[in-house]
C-alpha cells in the first residue's frame, strides 16, 4: 500500500499546543488529571472486551449504528470532549488526515462527544471532517465505554474564571461530566483490538501509526492480544 507521507505525529502537535498554556494553569490541570487517573473512575473498556452497540445521530440528524458499521469492516471509535477543546480539534484534524488510509484498510471512523448535534455540525464544518461526528446527549455511550468522569472542581474553576467555558452550557445534558479522550479500534466481530484511554487530554492520544498498525493486524487476522495499551 502506497501511503505517501508518514502519519502525523499527533502527540507532538498536542505538546506544542500545551506549551501555550500559562504555567500555573498547567500545574493545576496536571494535578487534576492525576486525581482522575488515581480514582480509576473512567478506566475504559479493555482490549478483548466486546464493544456495546449504540445508535446515535450525526451532525445532519442521520442515525448511525456501531454494529451496522461493523458489518462493512472495522471501526475506529474516538471520544472527544467538545468542539471548544483545542487539543481535541488537533486530534480530529489528524484523524481526517488519516481517513484515506483508514478506508483503504476497509475500516470506518466515528467520533463522539457529549455536545448537541448542532455543535457536532459546527466542528464538522470548521474542521472539514468527512467522517461521522456523533452526539451522545445523555452520555450513555460514553458511560458504556467507561470513559465518563466528573471534571474536578479545580478545573471547573479554571474553565469558568479563566477560560470562560461553562460546560453546563456546552454539554447537552447540562453537567460537568466529560469523556476522557479515548480511541478504540474495533474488529468486525465487535471485539476491541486496540485502545488508548488517558486522563492526560493535553498530550496523550493514540498516534495515527498505532491506529494503522491495529487495522493492519485485523486485516491480516493475526493475533493482537497485546493491543495498544500505553494508556496513561
Amino acid at each position: 500500500m502506497n501511503r505517501g507521507t508518514n502519519p502525523p505525529k499527533l502527540n507532538e502537535r498536542l505538546a506544542e499546543q500545551a506549551g501555550k498554556a500559562p504555567g500555573g494553569v498547567i500545574e493545576t490541570i496536571k494535578a487534576a488529571q492525576a486525581e482522575v487517573e488515581e480514582s480509576s473512575v473512567a478506566p475504559g473498556l479493555e482490549v478483548g472486551d466486546v464493544a456495546p452497540d449504540f445508535t446515535l445521530s450525526d451532525a445532519t440528524g442521520q442515525s448511525i449504528s456501531l454494529y451496522e458499521r461493523l458489518k462493512d469492516g472495522p471501526v475506529v471509535l474516538s471520544f472527544y470532549r467538545g468542539e471548544w477543546c483545542p487539543y481535541c480539534n488537533i486530534e480530529l484534524r489528524a484523524l481526517q488526515e488519516l481517513l484515506s488510509e483508514i478506508r483503504e484498510l476497509g475500516a470506518s471512523l466515528i467520533a463522539i462527544s457529549p455536545q448537541t448535534p448542532d455543535d457536532a455540525l459546527t466542528v464538522t464544518e470548521k474542521q472539514d471532517l468527512e467522517y461521522a461526528v456523533l452526539s451522545d446527549p445523555a452520555q450513555e455511550v460514553i458511560s458504556a465505554f467507561r470513559v465518563r468522569y466528573l471534571v474536578p472542581e479545580t478545573v471547573q474553576e479554571i474553565s469558568l474564571n479563566i477560560l470562560n467555558n461553562d460546560l453546563t452550557k456546552r454539554n447537552a445534558d447540562g453537567t460537568w461530566n466529560l469523556p476522557l479522550p479515548a480511541t478504540f479500534v474495533i474488529d468486525p466481530d465487535g471485539v476491541i483490538r486496540a485502545r488508548h484511554v488517558s486522563a492526560n487530554y493535553m498530550t496523550s492520544r493514540m498516534e495515527p501509526s498505532e491506529i494503522i498498525h491495529a487495522l493492519e493486524s485485523i486485516r491480516s487476522d493475526g493475533p493482537d492480544s497485546e493491543g495498544t495499551q500505553d494508556d496513561r
